[in-house]
């Protein structure tokens, strides 16, 4: 059986600004762990990116390749939240 790992918001922006462990670990094609996230976390992660133009979207593209995206209102039975600036702030200093 495999072990799930759950991904946040921070590391998905990790990821997606390049962080090398978060990189192998998802390109890396692991059959002992499973990735799961959700549209919220995902969401977060994306509207947390400050220059667009600076992301490979090769890598969002593996990254929904090997990840079950869960959606956020079945899993934590409650509504999606809107991203707020403050939300955004702390993100982006939790991805340095």
């Amino acid at each position: 059986m495999k072990q799930k790992m759950y991904l946040r918001a921070e590391a998905i922006l990790k990821y997606l600004k390049g962080d090398d462990k978060l990189n192998t670990l998802i390109t890396a094609q692991n059959t002992e762990v499973e990735l799961v996230t959700t549209d919220q976390s995902l969401y977060e992660a994306l509207g947390s990116i400050e220059k667009r133009n600076d992301i490979d979207i090769n890598l969002l593209v593996k990254l929904l390749e090997v990840t079950t995206v869960m959606p956020y209102s079945e899993m934590m039975k409650q509504e999606r939240k809107i991203l707020t600036e403050e939300r955004v702030n702390e993100l982006r200093e939790k991805a340095k």
